[in-house]
């Protein structure tokens, strides 16, 4: 199984004072910090390797999971530095300790899906990238996503169009070379890296049908806690 970059580094300034002091990370949902239900989550697809992109507190992430044999894993952190990176560079910082390619998950985000099916995918594309994405039709979030045969022909976070029916599911996998011509040390953020890539017909896709779960908001912890707690363990 290819390591999982995980992208935790945001100031998550939607969760207004829970956040302030806390890592989102961090944030206690169904018992337990939630960076906790995810590596259980990556240990029972099979991941071995985790590359952690931390900024805003991250200290605090490191302090709580060690170096993952906790979760019989091996957890390592890239740190932003003086200066947030942005998703885009945060994971262009980490390149060194991911390999020739790798998942890409956000830090706050719990899906169901199977990563091996999705590694399968990417494999089979020879695309640089691979997005998965879920028929959303703006139920949870706005659409963002054009996908067609196997490929996302657009991609607009910022700016969706009404024929979107479909939404980044919050796990992709990236090669190095589809980060090449990103800068060094900058700000970025991958959406733009997406956009770019689907805009040169180089970001493959895989649909998945296990509805997303996430932290981002306090209506997401709402739920995403009642359907952990629904499960009864970690």
């Amino acid at each position: 199984m290819l390591p999982v970059a995980i992208l935790a580094g945001g100031l998550a300034t939607r969760l207004g004072p829970l956040t302030e002091t806390v890592p989102k990370a961090l944030l206690p949902v169904a018992g337990c910090p939630f960076i906790h239900w995810q590596l259980a989550l990556l240990a029972q697809q099979g991941v071995t390797q985790v590359v952690l992109c931390a900024g805003h507190l991250g200290e605090q992430i490191q302090d709580a999971l060690g170096d993952g044999s906790g979760f019989g894993m091996t957890v390592r952190y890239s740190f932003d530095g003086a200066a947030l990176l942005g998703t885009g560079g945060a994971l262009k910082r980490a390149l060194p300790m991911l390999g020739a390619a790798f998942f890409v998950l956000y830090g706050d985000s719990y899906l169901r899906c199977c990563f091996s099916a999705v590694q399968t995918a990417y494999e089979k594309s020879a695309a640089p990238g691979l997005m998965t994405v879920f028929c959303n039709e703006d139920r949870w979030e706005k659409s963002n996503v054009l996908f067609r045969d196997g490929r996302v022909l657009e991609y607009d976070k910022r700016s969706p169009r009404p024929y979107m029916r479909h939404i980044d599911y919050g796990l992709s996998i990236l090669s190095t070379l589809a980060l090449q011509r990103s800068p060094d040390n900058a700000a970025f953020d991958l959406a733009d890296l997406y956009r770019e890539l689907a805009t040169r017909g180089e970001l493959a896709a895989l649909a998945v049908d296990e509805r997303f779960y996430e932290i981002g908001s306090i209506g997401g912890i709402e739920a995403t806690e009642r359907y952990l707690m629904s499960r009864g363990r970690i």
